[in-house]
């Protein structure tokens, strides 16, 4: 994939397969961390935006369409959400969501580039929002694959994997190896939720991470949105778990929670996200 940057004028892209994904504004911040390139840059359309080695990370007024998809099908039905493992999440959308439901105690969040948090607290506070400041937050700037390998088994509920696209810092959080690693510290009644990229745009990484995670867990169901700014406007997100689809069935106190505080999600078009599944896509996993 080329993920080759251009600016033209105002315009920023992102260029995939042929096709460009472009926001008119003005470049705020470009820098290098240690891990990757970080740009922050004020559009008209959907505020300032988050890109990681060019590609679109997050946008102020479009991040709920993609954190509220991912995170709450897995915590209005895991059977505990006392503890939370999110991996990546710097910009801190999904610590944010996370943090809505008075059973959660502790969220580690472990982000490898610091940078991308220091960033993200200066631009985009709407994203992050309380979150970082509430006691239940615990930031490791660490690396998520080592994390997750040292981990003692059966030590979170829900484990929240809110990557970037499988390429630089991220690859690895796609590998069967970090998959199976994930399996062994989730407790029993658990849910897993990852991004699952575009079926449209990334074919065939998205059938692979779904294949993947029906090889290690019982159960594994991809659910698709609209993420505007991403590439194809068509985005995924894909959820695991044990013993049943735990997550096809989000508990009704839950739901009552936090629904008046969503703004895309709620129990009724999660239900109708998880019917959408393309049917080329989903004869593509019947395959063996």
């Amino acid at each position: 994939m080329n993920h080759k940057p251009e600016t033209i004028s105002d315009w920023l892209y992102e260029y995939q397969n042929g096709v460009r994904y472009g926001l008119e504004g003005k470049l705020i911040i470009e820098e290098y961390s240690p891990f990757q390139k970080i740009t922050i840059f004020e559009s008209k359309r959907y505020g300032k935006a988050l890109l990681l080695d060019d590609c679109w990370m997050t946008a102020e007024k479009s991040e709920k369409c993609y954190h509220e998809c991912l995170i709450h099908p897995a915590l209005c039905s895991s059977m505990q959400i006392e503890n939370i493992l999110i991996i990546g999440g710097g910009d801190g959308g999904s610590a944010r969501e996370c943090l809505k439901y008075k059973e959660v105690k502790s969220i580690d969040l472990v982000e490898i580039d610091l940078r991308v948090i220091e960033l993200s607290k200066k631009y985009l506070t709407s994203i992050g929002g309380n979150a970082w400041s509430d006691s239940r937050l615990n930031l490791q700037i660490k690396n998520g694959i080592n994390w997750v390998k040292h981990t003692k088994e059966n030590s979170y509920d829900v484990i929240i994997i809110d990557g970037a696209d499988p390429i630089g810092p991220s690859k690895e959080l796609f590998s069967n190896s970090f998959l199976k690693d994930c399996k062994r510290i989730m407790k029993p009644g658990g849910v897993l939720a990852t991004q699952s990229e575009s079926p449209e745009s990334f074919q065939e990484i998205h059938i692979n991470i779904i294949k993947v995670l029906r090889e290690i867990f019982d159960y594994a169901d991809p659910m698709y949105g609209s993420v505007s700014i991403y590439p194809s406007g068509l985005w995924s997100w894909t959820f695991a778990s044990m013993e049943k689809a735990k997550y096809m069935n989000p508990k009704k106190s839950r739901v009552k929670e936090i629904s008046q505080n969503c703004q895309i999600w709620s129990e009724r078009w999660q239900q109708g996200a998880f019917n959408t599944i393309p049917a080329f896509i989903e004869r593509e996993l019947e395959k063996q």
